[in-house]
């Protein structure tokens, strides 16, 4: 991408980026959002076209149910899916040039009995630093973290403490240096935010949170030199040291319950929230305390946000799409919305950036790929014919699309 980008942080450069003779940087997509948490891929030539039978790789069916994204490390893919009346959660790794899965790994769990009715028992992406990978699954009363190696050997596995949410559990694990990181908010007063030692599970801190369910996993972005990890939830938008787990500022709301992750771009950190208010908001992070009154740049309620798709930001811009299935483009200092478009019937997957082109991949299995401008510009219209829920993942040229019934690798390796 020729824009401009935020600088990576001191962290992120341990994810491998390799450069070929041609020119394209090729990427590993090793957690949530990928590198930079923000759902980009500084690749290009990523393919724009495809069908069931056309430009697919391969496709590998995926047993149970599961609404977590993918990740890629080298030559591997991991994915996480669940199997409710059997009690197990699993983790499988699948070769990334035939689809064959090389391994799998079962732990065995006790359900919730109800969840929200969208969400599935294994919706927490896995997180790899391409030594050891991590995953979270919820076994009533409490969940878990699980470290593996690459081989699928479990190296250690902890439960950070008791969980309670009416809706179920998702909040995919981050990494940062040697922790790994995890959302605890739930309805219950002990909740928190808690980092746990990659390498042991032993925690390295732990910091309480208000007693309000929220989904999202915290994400951390370099503002002005120093990484801030930023996370909405329980009634409140806060920052905190992902080194100590010290609060830096807070934002009282703008609402109770929040999805969707926050992006960073031109100095604007953006973030839509979605119950029971739903809006976006754009916030000037370089501050300290509570700053609600004096750092939210603009807040637009009920404005065109989502609840759970995560925007993503492109050169001078920030791109949405609503669940009901409007897609937004706004710009990021201003937050003046510069179009708002009918793009399908639901969401619940985020869009990714890619080269110059948008993906905004909906429920009915639709991705429909966009030109990253202040216009509209559709591309196209990608049909799979099986419903969509997790979001996608890039590496080496390819995509790699999660369905409900399976796993495709679409496009030629780079």
């Amino acid at each position: 991408m020729t824009t401009r980008r935020s600088r990576l942080l001191p962290s992120l450069a341990t994810f491998a980026i390799l450069t070929f003779a041609s020119g394209v940087r090729a990427e590993d997509w090793p957690q949530w959002r990928g590198p930079r948490f923000d759902g980009t891929s500084a690749e290009t030539g990523i393919p724009t076209k495809w069908s069931p039978n056309e430009n697919v790789a391969w496709k590998t069916p995926i047993p149970g149910k599961g609404h977590s994204s993918p990740i890629i490390w080298g030559d591997r893919v991991f994915v996480t899916s669940a199997l409710k009346e059997e009690g197990k959660q699993f983790l499988l790794a699948l070769d990334r040039k035939t689809g064959k899965v090389l391994w799998t790994q079962e732990q065995p769990f006790k359900a919730q009995k109800l969840i929200h009715s969208e969400n599935s028992h294994a919706s927490s992406t896995p997180a790899t630093d391409g030594k050891h990978l991590w995953i979270a699954f919820h076994d009533e009363p409490g969940f878990f973290c699980c470290c593996y190696d690459l081989d699928g050997k479990l190296i250690w596995k902890k439960s950070p403490g008791e969980f309670h949410s009416k809706h179920g559990f998702c909040s995919s694990p981050i990494l940062w240096k040697d922790t790994v990181i995890l959302n605890g908010d739930q309805d219950d007063k002990a909740a928190y935010l808690v980092a746990l030692d990659k390498a042991t599970g032993a925690e390295k801190w732990r910091t309480a949170r208000p007693g309000i369910r929220s989904y999202c996993p915290p994400v951390i972005f370099d503002v002005h030199g120093k990484p801030q990890m930023v996370f909405a939830g329980s009634n409140c938008t806060a920052s905190y040291d992902p080194d100590t787990g010290k609060q830096i500022w807070i934002i009282e709301g703008p609402t109770e319950q929040f999805v969707a992750s926050a992006v960073y771009k031109n100095d604007v950190l953006f973030m839509t929230y979605g119950f029971p208010k739903r809006g976006i908001i754009g916030i000037n992070p370089d501050g300290a305390g509570n700053i609600t009154k004096t750092h939210v740049l603009y807040n637009d309620s009920p404005g065109s946000g989502g609840y759970v798709p995560s925007p993503v930001a492109y050169g001078d811009y920030f791109f949405n799409v609503s669940d009901e299935g409007f897609g937004t483009c706004r710009d990021a200092k201003t937050g003046k919305l510069l179009w708002r478009e009918r793009m399908g019937r639901k969401y619940r997957a985020s869009p990714i950036v890619a080269g110059d082109y948008l993906y905004f991949p909906d429920e009915d299995g639709i991705t429909w790929v966009l030109k990253a401008s202040p216009k509209y510009e559709l591309v196209e219209k990608n049909a799979m014919g099986e419903e969509i829920h997790a979001s996608l993942a890039v590496s080496r040229g390819q995509i790699f699309l999660r369905s409900l019934k399976a796993l495709y690798c679409i496009g030629a390796a780079k």
